[in-house]
């Protein structure tokens, strides 16, 4: 039902594009956010109707008189009845306040046991009417120690267009994206160029590059059993979850949403 939903919407449609070096799942469906997968989130908030801050990076999490008091890295801190947390695994373990003693032996160990890979990805951008002469719109790289993907992005999505010019994204290998986790970003970036360089020789020069740091890419090993959510205190409600209780897809989202969604209802 989420997917009729949101491709009645054309928030997502099926991926039409040419795809070198997938492999396929039997029985699975591939499907393209033309507009970016950010635009399902927004979405989801849209239908919510909720009253969303953005930049708000968490630091402590503490109890006051029933309620969570939530502080910030700027700003005062603010109180909720419930709170959710939805980061990757590792940062939930970072948060300081009463939290940290909240959190049982048992609890502690399955989050601690959470893993995810590591990876950079390059985005470059063209000006309208470029061309990028290449016969597929997304590439699996199987042999390269630093590229593992490649997408011309918006053939990938099905919306090229004069008025806007097209643009390239490259992902890293896991190992590669390890073994430079704490390098500096311009050389990892002239790296990643180089090495394109080779793949795609053809490629034009951008007018404007973006290199990105992943450092909580993808689950490779999520909290035991996969429940989809965890809770670490029940009053007032402190909830955990995401990804990194199920997998990372777009399934191992839903899952663990549905999953926090019924937990939660109770404490409305």
């Amino acid at each position: 039902s989420f997917y009729e939903e949101l491709l009645s919407h054309g928030i997502l449609k099926p991926l039409t594009a040419p795809v070198e070096g997938m492999v396929v799942r039997e029985g699975s469906c591939n499907y393209v956010a033309p507009q970016g997968i950010s635009s399902v989130v927004k979405y989801y908030l849209e239908q919510s109707g909720a009253d969303v801050s953005y930049e708000q990076h968490v630091t402590r999490i503490s109890l006051r008189d029933g309620r969570w008091e939530v502080s910030r890295r700027e700003g005062p801190p603010a109180l909720f009845d419930v709170v959710i947390l939805t980061m990757p695994v590792p940062q939930i373990l970072q948060l300081q306040g009463d939290i940290v003693n909240i959190i049982n032996e048992s609890q502690k160990q399955q989050l601690e046991s959470v893993s995810y890979s590591s990876r950079y990805a390059l985005g470059l951008f063209y000006e309208a009417g470029t061309g990028i002469a290449v016969p597929w719109a997304t590439q699996y790289i199987a042999d390269n120690p630093c590229i593992r993907f490649i997408s011309i992005d918006n053939k990938k999505r099905n919306i090229e267009s004069p008025e806007a010019g097209p643009s390239v994204v490259v992902h890293t290998t896991v190992t590669f994206g390890s073994e430079h986790l704490d390098s500096d970003p311009a050389e990892v970036q002239q790296i990643i160029l180089s090495h394109l360089q080779r793949i795609v020789p053809s490629l034009p020069k951008p007018s404007s590059i973006k290199c990105q740091k992943w450092r909580y890419s993808q689950v490779t090993r999520a909290v035991p059993n996969c429940p989809g959510q965890m809770i670490l205190h029940t009053q007032p409600l402190l909830i955990c979850g995401g990804d990194g209780f199920t997998r990372s897809n777009f399934d191992g989202c839903i899952e663990s949403a549905m999953s926090l969604a019924e937990a939660v209802k109770p404490h409305l």
